[in-house]
C-alpha cells in the first residue's frame, strides 16, 4: 500500500546574519507537521535552506571584512548548526549556491524564455535592499519602506522582464477554484484583491549585479534573487514536487502566491497545494527585522529555558497567522504556570504513584496504529496549534482534578489492585494523552515529554497498550515516539 505524500517547506531565508526567533517560529511550525505527519506514517518530505545570492548577502560579506565565498560557507553551517540545536528534523537543507540548484534554475529560466515570457526592457523605479524586492512610490512611509525603515535606491537598468501581466486571468481562475490556495482567509482575499487589481510584468534580472546565477541566455545579467530563490522548493529534489504546504512570513505572500505560481505554470509545473503565510513577531508594536536591529537569539532563550519551553510558548500565545507582541515576561510567566507547575505538577504525581504501586506499563511494537484524539488531529491539520495545545491542556487539568477527587495515594496503602483497576484506569488515558500529544505532536516539547515518560517508565520510540483503561478500545495505543 503507498504512503500518503506530505511535502513542506518553510521560507528560504537570506544569510546576512542568524537566525532570530520569527525564522524559528516559521521552521518549528514545519516541523510539528512534518513529525505529526511521520506519526500517522505519511511518506514526509521537509524542506528549508539558505538564499545566499542576495544583494544583503554581498553587503553583509563585505561588512565582515570576509570573501563572500567563505561567508557563504561559514553562514549556512550556523544556520544548520542552528536548527540541530532547536531539535528540527528536515530531510533536506537546500543552498541556493549549490549546482544542484544552479542547474535546476537555469533550466527553468530557458523553459520560460521559449515560452516567450521574457524580453528585455527599461527598469527605472526603487530597490529595496531589506526585501529584495522593487518598490512602487505608494509602497512607501514618507519616503521609507515601511518595513526596514530605509530610503530605497532608485535605480536604472536593461534587464529582462517576466511577462506576469500574461498570468493574471490563469491565476484568478486558479484562485476561484481553490479557495484554500491561500492561508489563512483574509490572506487569499488580500492576494486576490491585488490580482484582481492588475499584474504588470517584473524584471527578473539584475544589470548591475554580479553576485548570482548568470541569465542562460544573457551572461551579462544575474537572475533576480527572488526568480532563483523560489525554485529552491524543486531544485532540492524535483520528484517530490508539488509541496503540499509552503509556509511563509506574511511579508513574503505575493512572491509566493503570485509571481511564483506564474513562473510555475509558464515553465509547466504543477502548483504547490497550499500556502500559509503567518503573522509577525513585535517587540513593543514593532515588527522584529534583522535590519532594525531589534532580533531575538532563539538559542540564548533555548539555552536559558530549554527548548521545550521556547516552542511551547510560541505556539500557545496566540493563533498561528496571526500577528503578536513577544514578551520575555509572558515567556517566564507561562514556564512557571504551565509547564512547571501545569504539566510537571501532573507528571510527578503520578510517577510517584505509579513508583508507590511498582506500577509499570506493557509496551508493544511500534508499528502498531496510532490513536489520536479526532479534534486534536483536526486542529494540526488546519494548523490551528493553539487549539491543539488547548485540548492537551484540557486533558492535563481533568487528570489533575481526578487525582484530587478520587485520591487513589489512599486506596493504594489499602489495596494496590483495586487502585490501579479501580482509580488508575481513569487517569491513566488522560495523563498518557498530555504526554504522547506533546511527544508525537511537537517531539518538541521533546526532552520534557522524554523526561515524563521516563518517571513514568514508558520507553520513548514505543507504543502502550492501555489494557487497563475502560475508555479505549483494547487495540487502542498511545504513541510516546
Amino acid at each position: 500500500m503507498n504512503k500518503k505524500k506530505f511535502f513542506v517547506t518553510t521560507p528560504i531565508y537570506y544569510i546576512n546574519d542568524v537566525p532570530h526567533i520569527g525564522h524559528a517560529y516559521a521552521t518549528f511550525a514545519a516541523d510539528i507537521l512534518a513529525r505529526y505527519h511521520r506519526q500517522i506514517g505519511d511518506e514526509v518530505f521537509f524542506l528549508t535552506g539558505t538564499d545566499e545570492n542576495s544583494q544583503k548577502t554581498v553587503q553583509a560579506a563585505r561588512k565582515s571584512g570576509k570573501d563572500i565565498v567563505v561567508y557563504t560557507e561559514e553562514l549556512a553551517t550556523k544556520w544548520q548548526s542552528t536548527w540541530k540545536r532547536l531539535g528540527i528534523s528536515n530531510d533536506d537543507f537546500i543552498r541556493t549556491t549549490q549546482q544542484r540548484h544552479k542547474s535546476l534554475v537555469e533550466e527553468i529560466f530557458e523553459k520560460i524564455d521559449k515560452n516567450g515570457d521574457l524580453y528585455k526592457g527599461k527598469y527605472e523605479g526603487l530597490y529595496c535592499v531589506g526585501h529584495e524586492a522593487f518598490l512602487k512610490e505608494d509602497d512607501l512611509d514618507e519616503g521609507l519602506c515601511p518595513d526596514h525603515k530605509t530610503k530605497p535606491d532608485h535605480i536604472t537598468e536593461q534587464n529582462y522582464f517576466f511577462k506576469l501581466s500574461k498570468y493574471q486571468k490563469t491565476l484568478l481562475e486558479h484562485f476561484e477554484k481553490n479557495p484554500d490556495f491561500v492561508k489563512p482567509r483574509e490572506r487569499y482575499n488580500e492576494v486576490l484583491n491585488f490580482i484582481k487589481s492588475g499584474l504588470q510584468d517584473i524584471s527578473v534580472t539584475r544589470e548591475t549585479q554580479k553576485w548570482g546565477i548568470p541569465a542562460p541566455n544573457d551572461p551579462t545579467q544575474v537572475i533576480y534573487v527572488w526568480f532563483d530563490a523560489l525554485i529552491n522548493y524543486i531544485s532540492a529534489n524535483p520528484s517530490k514536487w508539488p509541496a503540499d504546504l509552503h509556509i511563509i512570513g506574511k511579508d513574503i505572500l505575493r512572491f509566493h502566491a503570485v509571481i511564483w505560481p506564474a513562473m510555475l505554470i509558464s515553465a509547466g509545473y504543477e502548483l504547490p497545494k497550499e500556502i500559509f503565510a503567518h503573522g509577525f513577531f513585535t517587540i513593543n508594536g514593532q515588527k522584529i527585522s534583522k535590519s532594525l536591529g531589534n532580533t531575538i537569539d532563539p538559542l540564548k532563550i533555548a539555552d536559558e529555558y530549554g527548548v521545550d519551553a521556547l516552542r511551547y510558548f510560541l505556539f500557545k500565545e496566540f493563533p498561528f497567522g496571526n500577528d503578536g507582541d513577544f514578551s520575555f515576561d509572558r515567556l517566564k510567566e507561562v514556564y512557571n504556570a504551565d509547564l512547571a507547575n501545569g504539566l510537571g505538577n501532573l507528571v510527578a504525581r503520578v510517577a510517584k504513584l505509579c513508583e508507590t504501586a511498582n506500577l509499570r506499563f506493557p509496551i508493544r511494537p511500534t508499528n502498531s496504529k496510532i490513536v489520536f484524539d479526532k479534534k486534536y488531529q483536526i486542529a494540526v491539520e488546519n494548523l490551528k496549534f493553539q487549539e491543539a495545545l488547548n485540548l492537551i491542556w484540557q486533558k492535563t487539568t481533568k487528570a489533575d482534578q481526578l487525582i484530587d477527587k478520587t485520591k487513589p495515594w489512599e486506596l493504594i496503602k489499602k489495596d494496590i489492585h483495586k487502585a490501579v483497576l479501580d482509580r488508575f484506569e481513569q487517569i491513566e488515558p488522560k495523563v498518557l494523552f498530555c504526554a504522547s500529544s506533546y511527544r508525537s505532536l511537537w517531539q518538541s516539547i521533546h526532552s520534557m515529554a522524554q523526561r515524563g515518560l521516563q518517571l513514568l517508565r514508558l520507553p520513548c520510540g514505543t507504543f502502550v497498550r492501555c489494557h487497563h483503561s475502560s475508555r479505549l478500545s483494547p487495540d487502542s495505543v498511545l504513541c510516546t515516539s
